[in-house]
């Protein structure tokens, strides 16, 4: 069997497959054999213009087939004139027509262009009315038209759009509205605040000083210092960074100022942290789920004697206030 070699195994379904295919290849090899014989053939005809000649054997195959047999001097010499006038004519002819065509396709997307942009910058609904109207405006021109009709629609809503003076006036409010709230905090940090808080060392010594609630924890320590100074010699020989302030069972770090802990309300172990007075939660029933608002004297500590006490009760209870952590409960005994 041709195309199958000794070593051929498959079904009989497989060979009719085969020469058929074979047969296909057969017939479309003699079918390019036939055109390629005859584009053989045409090449040898002197009188065809083969595409891709240049302009003078394309003149002198037309001249040949005028001038066929005998011809006098001036007849060859007009024939060949005519003929190379009626070729530049068509040529001429062909690059006018080419430009004619250029020229209308570049109209007709400067059309479509102003088209889309129209339909873009419109929101009236006048267009559509006025489609009623074109029967009795035919001799009225397109472009003036659509001038007269075209137009922003005031009802639409816009405000979801890009606008410049829009958002520069929102800057300016919000530039306002900062400085306004700044200048408020300010006036809050300047406004007085009355501390009561009680020296600690091992028995309580109340006193009440007067601060400002911009005030940081080591500046009150320092007016603290200069008030208890007169009355306690270990607070005249020690510095300020030995002084603790302790609130609610928490030490309170020397950087945070009164008016952090009212601003955001911080609290404690036993109570509130942005109250400064000394008040108890006095009520008539006893209610478990309703949280007490007890505010404790603050306690104003000498570091050298809360290293030596720290074991022992209160001292024990005392740790270093974290902003990020939060007590969900009171607790007034243990840990």
């Amino acid at each position: 069997m041709s195309g199958m070699g000794d070593g051929y195994v498959g079904t009989a379904q497989d060979a009719v497959r085969i020469r058929r295919l074979e047969k296909q290849r057969e017939a479309e090899r003699r079918k390019i054999q036939e055109l390629k014989a005859k584009t053989a053939s045409d090449k040898g005809q002197p009188g065809l213009l083969q595409f891709g000649s240049s302009t003078s054997e394309i003149l002198e195959t037309a001249f040949k087939k005028e001038t066929v047999g005998l011809v006098t001097r001036e007849e060859y010499v007009e024939k060949k004139v005519n003929i190379r006038n009626k070729f530049e004519e068509e040529e001429k002819e062909k690059l006018q027509k080419l430009q004619r065509e250029e020229e209308e396709l570049q109209l007709q997307k400067r059309r479509k262009r102003k088209i889309r942009g129209n339909s873009r910058l419109s929101f009236s609904d006048d267009f559509e009315n006025g489609s009623d109207e074109d029967d009795g405006n035919k001799n009225l021109e397109p472009r003036k038209l659509g001038r007269d009709k075209l137009g922003k629609d005031p009802t639409v809503e816009t405000s979801f759009l890009p606008d410049s003076e829009r958002e520069a006036e929102e800057q300016a409010e919000r530039e306002r509205l900062k400085k306004q709230w700044l200048r408020e905090q300010e006036q809050i940090r300047s406004e007085p605040l009355q501390i009561t808080y009680s020296y600690w060392d091992g028995t309580g010594h109340r006193r009440v000083i007067q601060a400002r609630k911009g005030d940081r924890i080591g500046e009150f320590l320092r007016a603290v210092q200069q008030q208890l100074a007169p009355e306690f010699r270990e607070i005249r020989t020690t510095s300020v960074e030995n002084l603790l302030y302790v609130k609610e069972d928490l030490i309170i770090p020397h950087q945070h100022s009164f008016y952090e802990l009212i601003v955001n309300k911080a609290r404690g172990k036993s109570g509130p942290l942005f109250h400064f007075d000394v008040h108890e939660d006095v009520r008539t029933t006893a209610d478990a789920t309703i949280e007490k608002d007890e505010s404790h004297a603050g306690k104003v500590v000498e570091r050298h004697w809360y290293e030596k006490n720290k074991h022992i009760f209160p001292a024990s209870r005392w740790e270093i206030y974290d902003p990020t952590k939060k007590w969900e409960r009171y607790t007034i005994h243990g840990d």
